[in-house]
């Protein structure tokens, strides 16, 4: 048996930001994941000022081994319509890759890590947590995604209702490819389906392109994704559409009731806790906020039930509650999205500066 003082079933952004703040403190932290790392993780892939702040990411210091391209211009429209271009005039986020961010951010947290470790069984043994019959400590956070094994044994199955399934690919440009890619590094492009119910993404990332689609109705997501790429390409964005290399990924976002985010000795932290925005589907950041939270929780209290119920309210208190859509505004949204996705205003104050880079309102922390 190896035993911790905490043990991290899941090791994105979310595990490692818990884990190095409980080895901050002296506390022995082992991380496991399904992956060995670097590898290939599904995300268009940039991060916030926010994520920056709290990441204490030196930028200057990142960006010398690893993709960090600064963002200050967005495409933004709707499939198949015309889009508005809005300037910043100076960076308001970074376009990473999340191989390299995530290795990074392990390595850098300084917990002991087993990878390549595909969790099957986790069992209760007193107070402590057994994993695997392996793995043994008195703490347990979950932190593996949406299939986080940890999070269906205190939830079950993920709500289908608050699930987003996404396609996409990640792909280097090299000479034609390169030439004819009339996405700019600089200018991401989100282009929303007529529904509103999801979006397509272009982010560039100097030598490499991240493609993909995102929608809140698993069964015409490949319809979609299909008639977006088409798209794509007969409006001149992109040359050619690989044929393979393509993923496939699912995330819950915050909203709907009955599930937990801690419970019965146990935390969930980032998709494992279905904490992405609703309004946006951006996990990254309540990713970072819920494990540097979580290590909180397990700094201050040794009882499960106080531990858990402190995590829950900060989590409220920084990401607000978890509310039900009210299906009325679907179509509505959908109507005035037709009139308004033209003006670069709207989209710049509400899509860009409320939904996508949280500067005004949507998150306060």
């Amino acid at each position: 048996m190896e035993h911790a003082d905490v043990l991290i079933v899941g090791g994105g952004p979310a595990g490692s930001s818990c884990a190095r703040a409980l080895v901050a403190e002296g506390r022995d932290v082992l991380v496991l994941d399904a992956r060995p790392f670097p590898r290939d993780k599904p995300c268009a892939g940039w991060i916030t000022p926010q994520v920056v702040e709290r990441l204490g990411l030196r930028l200057d210091d990142y960006g010398k081994a690893h993709t960090l391209q600064p963002i200050s211009r967005f495409r933004v429209g709707r499939i198949g319509r015309g889009a508005a271009d809005v300037d910043y005039g100076a960076p308001v986020s970074y376009a990473i890759r999340r191989g390299e961010l995530d290795a990074f951010l392990l390595r850098r947290s300084g917990a002991r890590a087993h990878l390549g470790e595909r969790v099957a069984d986790v069992r209760r043994a007193g107070r402590e947590w057994v994993v695997d019959g392996r793995f043994v400590a008195p703490v347990l956070v979950g932190a593996g995604g949406y299939f986080c094994p940890v999070a269906r044994l205190l939830n079950g199955s993920p709500p289908l209702e608050a699930t987003v399934v996404a396609q996409e690919i990640e792909v280097r440009l090299e000479g034609d490819a390169r030439a004819a890619c009339r996405v700019e590094p600089e200018r991401p492009e989100i282009y929303f389906c007529p529904d509103l119910r999801g979006y397509g993404w272009c982010v560039r990332k100097g030598a490499y392109l991240n493609l993909g689609l995102g929608r809140r109705d698993p069964r015409s997501l490949p319809r979609h994704v299909a008639g977006y790429l088409d798209w794509l390409v007969r409006e001149g964005r992109v040359a050619s559409i690989p044929g393979s290399g393509w993923c496939g990924h699912a995330y819950l976002l915050r909203e709907g009731p009955g599930r937990r985010a801690a419970g019965n000795g146990i935390l969930l932290v980032g998709d494992a806790a279905g904490l992405a925005f609703a309004t946006s589907g951006e996990g990254i950041l309540p990713a970072v906020v819920s494990g540097q939270l979580a290590a909180e929780a397990i700094l201050e209290e040794t009882d499960d039930a106080r531990r858990e119920r402190r995590y829950c309210e900060r989590l409220d208190d920084l990401l607000g509650p978890s509310f039900p859509a009210p299906s009325w505004r679907r179509p509505l949204a959908a109507a005035l999205g037709s009139m308004l996705f033209g003006s670069p205003a709207f989209c710049r104050r509400l899509v860009l500066d409320r939904l996508f880079l949280h500067r005004v309102g949507a998150f306060v922390g």
